[in-house]
């Protein structure tokens, strides 16, 4: 009996510190009800304004009045707004790609709206542009995210047959309005799925250039092309970003395509090690540089901030990296953490090391 005294002591004080800990998580404010009430969101986090795991959209890239009014005017089956913001946008490229973009992702779910815009201006360039982009939206859709070997026969035939009448819709939005590059822009993303030659993407790319020479979004649908994945290589991807990077004026987020070129060309993106060398600080850096001349209202603004926190993060840079998280935090469904299984955790498990390392 003398033997067991020792042990019957540590148990019962085992016993009471579990009953005591799990009073407390249980109390308001606990810190495993804390935890459980608000996933993904530590005390301090939360104490600087940010928002818990289940309130992050990972649909959405950045929230803008007159994107978002027009689509979701779109998704309930009005198409008006939809021409009146593309009307507003005139001649500002970004905008209005960004626009056609939002809507197109609408169309290629239900085009009952887009359809009813045909029918009634049937000249319409904004509708076309947004028809176009729509229907290699809905190829892309047919084939799926998985791999190759993934992907049945069916998938690649459905894929290839829509890619070739998107090609169509193209043509018809082009002619349209000789010089609108979104069309052009839709151009590169059937020519993923169709293999276009170098030659050709060259000449497209000449086109583009000609209507807007520093257009993002087009540079970064060229810069996919380019990529190993694609139809190119590291080398050929990484010396396409530089030369749009060290030609770009002040403030079109071109230096990001630095970024991205290194991003999509690692065997493993999670690897701190990879981010920490003095090339790639630099490429940072020259982001970084450039983001006091970028108009704030840039559609693509906002992905280059999280490529920014998650670079920043991984280079233990915590306070800049906390900067960045400020802006953008909410809309998720931006490169990098999208290329990943589940966005929103993601983001909040880089947020947090922000938070914590800037402490």
């Amino acid at each position: 009996m003398a033997r067991l005294l020792p042990l019957l002591v540590i148990a019962l004080g085992l016993f009471f510190w579990y009953r005591s800990r799990r009073n407390a998580a249980a109390r308001p404010g606990g810190a495993a009800g804390a935890a459980s009430s608000s996933p993904g969101l530590s005390k301090e986090a939360a104490a600087l304004g940010f928002l818990p795991q289940d309130r992050q959209d990972a649909e959405r890239l950045m929230r803008d009045p007159q994107i978002d009014g027009a689509r979701e005017a779109a998704e309930r089956g009005a198409w008006e707004p939809a021409a009146r913001a593309l009307a507003a946008a005139g001649r500002d490229w970004e905008r209005r790609t960004a626009l056609v973009i939002a809507l197109a992702n609408v169309a290629a779910e239900e085009d009952a709206w887009l359809t009813a815009w045909q029918t009634a201006h049937p000249g319409d360039p904004g509708a076309a542009a947004v028809r176009a982009r729509s229907t290699v939206f809905l190829a892309w859709e047919l084939r799926g995210g998985s791999s190759a070997k993934e992907t049945s026969a069916e998938q690649f035939e459905g894929f290839h047959r829509v890619l070739l009448r998107a090609r169509e819709d193209i043509a018809r939005a082009m002619e349209l309005d000789a010089e609108d590059p979104s069309p052009y822009v839709s151009d590169l993303w059937a020519g993923l799925g169709l293999g276009y030659p170098h030659a050709y993407v060259d000449e497209l790319w000449a086109e583009i250039t000609t209507r807007a020479p520093f257009h993002f979004e087009a540079h970064y649908g060229a810069l996919q092309y380019w990529c190993a994945k694609w139809h190119g290589s590291a080398e050929l991807a990484r010396d396409f970003a530089d030369k749009a990077a060290s030609g770009a004026p002040a403030g079109t987020l071109l230096p990001a395509l630095r970024l991205i070129a290194f991003f999509e060309h690692l065997d493993r993106p999670l690897a701190a090690r990879h981010y920490r060398t003095p090339e790639v600080t630099a490429m940072v850096d020259a982001v970084l540089a450039d983001l006091p001349a970028v108009r704030p209202d840039h559609p693509r603004l906002a992905e280059v901030r999280h490529l920014l926190a998650f670079f920043l993060v991984q280079q233990k840079r915590h306070a800049e990296a906390l900067e960045q998280f400020r802006l953008v935090d909410g809309c998720v469904g931006a490169m990098p953490w999208k290329y990943f299984g589940d966005a929103a955790k993601l983001y909040c498990d880089y947020r947090e090391r922000a938070v914590q390392g800037a402490r």
